[in-house]
């Protein structure tokens, strides 16, 4: 989840710096089984009205993806995770081997709008602002179940009822599209990989642990989200029903064990209560008025805060049980020539 902390700063109150940043886009994909996500979110990088510097594909132990991607898809950087499996480990690598100031993330089943990377750009000529952050739209391959909660869509990486619908200042990002210095992230360390997305496991929060790390100490530094900034991100039917609902809420509880593990329960949990004392409420008021979605999208309001309660507790129990410490920095390699 993110949330507004506070509203963005006028612009006009900084030493704006004018200057464009280089940008690098980086694109991780770990399965043949999204190739045809893989082309569109690449195309749709290539259609940009300012295109990025560069664009790297960073392949997830998938050898028979990096040999084919080399192969159909022109003018980008194909490189291989040369990190620890997962998501975690793939990002680290793309800052590793990124030439650009900015590195931005689009998941490789996205589809960025043409004027992404300029939106995203725009606002780094605040020198306070570490990294910006866009909107994320469900694009829903069966049609979007009409007990499914707006309030809910970060169940399925998406942005969700409750955000802020202007720039703003957030605790953090949604993974599917978001942007950082990249010298901020090489002295941050990168990503978690104890906390990353491994193939089809649905644990994360990485992008939360991170930002977190990022901008603590540092009451200066801005994590902006840029609703102009827009991607879509596809929904298959295989995620809309109650089943995936229920595990994914489940493991989000999980995982925000794991970040409160090692940032603090405040940072960690300060806008999920915001989100529980005001956004679920309102939810299920809208729910049960005329129009509404009805005791089904009331039923799925409370089954989600149900289950993430309960993989919260479960993983407050449990305990680390697993790394509970940076792997490494981000290296920073380069790469000596695509895939292998």
């Amino acid at each position: 989840m993110t949330d507004r902390l506070d509203p963005a700063r006028p612009e006009a109150s900084a030493q704006l710096t004018g200057h464009r940043p280089t940008l690098s886009v980086v694109v991780c994909s770990y399965t043949m089984a999204r190739w045809t996500d893989l082309v569109a979110a690449v195309r749709s990088l290539q259609r940009q009205h300012s295109p990025a510097d560069e664009v790297l594909l960073v392949v997830d132990h998938c050898p028979e993806l990096a040999v084919r991607a080399a192969g159909v898809l022109a003018g980008i950087r194909v490189v291989v995770n040369r990190e620890q499996a997962g998501l975690s480990g793939a990002r680290n690598t793309g800052v590793g081997l990124a030439r650009g100031e900015v590195v931005a993330f689009l998941d490789d089943d996205a589809i960025a709008d043409r004027d992404w990377t300029e939106r995203l750009l725009a606002g780094y000529q605040d020198p306070r602002v570490l990294g910006v952050g866009g909107l994320v739209r469900p694009r829903w391959e069966s049609g979007r179940p009409g007990w499914f909660p707006p309030e809910f869509d970060w169940v399925v990486g998406c942005s969700y009822r409750g955000m802020p619908e202007q720039p703003a200042r957030v605790r953090n990002f949604i993974g599917a599209n978001m942007s950082f210095r990249r010298a901020e992230l090489i002295a941050a360390g990168g990503f978690r990989p104890d906390l990353g997305r491994i193939g089809n496991r649905p644990l994360g929060c990485e992008e939360t642990e991170l930002c977190i790390r990022l901008a603590a100490g540092r009451p200066e530094a801005e994590l902006r989200y840029e609703p102009a900034a827009g991607v879509s991100h596809r929904v298959p039917e295989g995620r809309a029903n109650w089943a995936y609902f229920r595990a994914r809420c489940y493991a989000e509880g999980l995982s925000k064990a794991a970040v409160a593990r090692h940032t603090g329960r405040g940072p960690a949990l300060a806008s999920e209560r915001r989100y529980l004392r005001s956004t679920v409420p309102r939810g299920m008021v809208r729910a049960i008025r005329p129009g509404g979605g009805g005791p089904l999208e009331l039923a799925a309001l409370a089954l989600g805060v149900a289950a993430t309660l309960t993989g919260y507790a479960t993983g407050r129990l449990r305990g680390p049980g697993g790394p509970g410490r940076l792997v490494g920095p981000v290296r920073r390699a380069r790469d000596p020539g695509g895939a292998p």
